[in-house]
C-alpha cells in the first residue's frame, strides 16, 4: 500500500463514526474492540426490551465505560412485553438448556428483534452523528435466527441508508464468521471479556447450561484459549 492509499484509508477511518449495538455479550464487545482498535468507535447503544434479566445491560455499561465511549440505552420494554412465547421476553417460558439446535433453541427466538433494535439504533446514530451501526451477528446464528443472516443484514443496511438519506448504514463484521473466529478476534484485540455477560439466565454466575453458555464455553475450547467465565456448572 503506497503512502497516498494509506493516507486515504486513514482519513476514511477517522471520518467513519461507529455506533455498536452492544448487548454486553462476548460478540458485541468484540465488535466494540474492533471499532476501538481502528479508531472509529463513537458510541455504544443498548436496548432494554424487557429481556429476562438486567445483567447484560449492566455488562454493556461496563464495557462502554472501559472504552470511554458514549453509551445510550433505548427503552423498548413496552414492545417486549407484547412478545409472548420467547424465553427471553416471556417469564412463563423456561430457558432451554443444551447446544444451539433448531428443535431446542427455537424458544429463544424473539420475533423481529434485530430489525427493531437496529432501526431504533440507526435513529440514535443519525441524531448523534454516527455513520455506521454495527451488529455482532455471526454465522452460527444463521440456521435458527432469520434476522442474523447475510441477506437480512444486506436488506436492513439498505433500509437504513434509504431512511437516513445515506447518512447511516448497518454492518455485520462477523456475519460470515464463526463464534470461534470471534473469540480469536477478542483475544487479539484484548477485549474486556471479564466484563461481558452471555448467559440467558441472570444468576450470580453464568449457568453453564443454556445455549449461549454452551456456545461460549465450546468456542473457547475450540480455539484452545482460557475461558475467563465463571460457570455454575
Amino acid at each position: 500500500m503506497d503512502a497516498e492509499t494509506t493516507a486515504r484509508a486513514s482519513k476514511e477511518t477517522i471520518m467513519k463514526r461507529v455506533a455498536v449495538l452492544l448487548s454486553g455479550g462476548l460478540d458485541s464487545t468484540t465488535a466494540a474492540a474492533l471499532a476501538h482498535e481502528e479508531g472509529s468507535l463513537a458510541m455504544t447503544i443498548s436496548v432494554n426490551y424487557g429481556q429476562r434479566h438486567a445483567r447484560e445491560l449492566d455488562a454493556a455499561r461496563a464495557v462502554s465505560e472501559y472504552y470511554g465511549a458514549d453509551h445510550f440505552e433505548i427503552d423498548l420494554r413496552g414492545w417486549g412485553a407484547l412478545l409472548t412465547g420467547s424465553a427471553l421476553t416471556d417469564a412463563t417460558v423456561d430457558v432451554p438448556s443444551g447446544a444451539y439446535e433448531s428443535d431446542n433453541m427455537a424458544l429463544t427466538v424473539v420475533p423481529n428483534r434485530n430489525a427493531t433494535l437496529l432501526m431504533a439504533a440507526v435513529g440514535v446514530a443519525q441524531s448523534r452523528g454516527a455513520t455506521e451501526v454495527w451488529t455482532a451477528v455471526h454465522a452460527g446464528d444463521h440456521e435458527l435466527y432469520a434476522d442474523c443472516r447475510p441477506e437480512f443484514i444486506e436488506a436492513i443496511a439498505l433500509a437504513a441508508e434509504r431512511g437516513t438519506g445515506d447518512a447511516v448504514t448497518v454492518k455485520g463484521p462477523f456475519v460470515f464468521e464463526s463464534k470461534a473466529d470471534i473469540v480469536n478476534a477478542a483475544i487479539r484485540t484484548n477485549a474486556p471479556l471479564h466484563l461481558t455477560w452471555s448467559c440467558y439466565r441472570g444468576g450470580e454466575k453464568h449457568c453453564g447450561e443454556c445455549g449461549t453458555c454452551y456456545e461460549r464455553r465450546s468456542s473457547f475450547a475450540e480455539v484452545g484459549a482460557a475461558d475467563p467465565t465463571e460457570y455454575e456448572s
